[in-house]
């Protein structure tokens, strides 16, 4: 059901440093910092040759990341994000074998413009997991 790894996300006290770090110290191509209000973070991409990663920073009070970064003060793995070939298929099968889906269950539009949801960290080894429309 899952497809290619499409991001690991990062959440980071301060995007500035952690962008520096991947350009500067790594050498990686970067994006440019694009707000995304209604999941309350900023987002960054490093661009990889077979996936990403997204540097997530806090964007608003009621950011879910500033609740992480209060339990990680140094940041830290977030989340993993899977592609679907289809959400809502995806959902409903995981919600039929048990699985916990975060918020309303519905998709809503990510950083990439496509359709994603949030499976809870319990039903995943630990692991919050995104999915993401291919």
């Amino acid at each position: 059901m899952i497809g290619r790894l499409n991001h690991v996300a990062i959440a980071v006290p301060d995007l500035e440093a952690a962008v520096a770090t991947y350009r500067d110290t790594l050498g990686a191509e970067v994006s440019a910092v694009v707000a995304q209000p209604e999941h309350g973070v900023n987002t960054v991409f490093v661009l990889l040759p077979n996936t990403k990663v997204e540097l997530l920073g806090v964007l608003g009070e009621n950011s879910p990341i500033a609740k992480f970064l209060e339990r990680n003060p140094d940041g830290g793995i977030h989340h993993l994000c899977y592609e679907v070939d289809d959400i809502r298929a995806a959902r409903d099968r995981l919600v039929a074998a048990g699985a916990r889906v975060l918020g309303s269950g519905e998709p809503r539009i990510g950083a990439h413009g496509k359709p994603v949801l949030f499976l809870h960290p319990k039903d995943f080894l630990g692991t919050l997991v995104e999915l993401e429309q291919a």
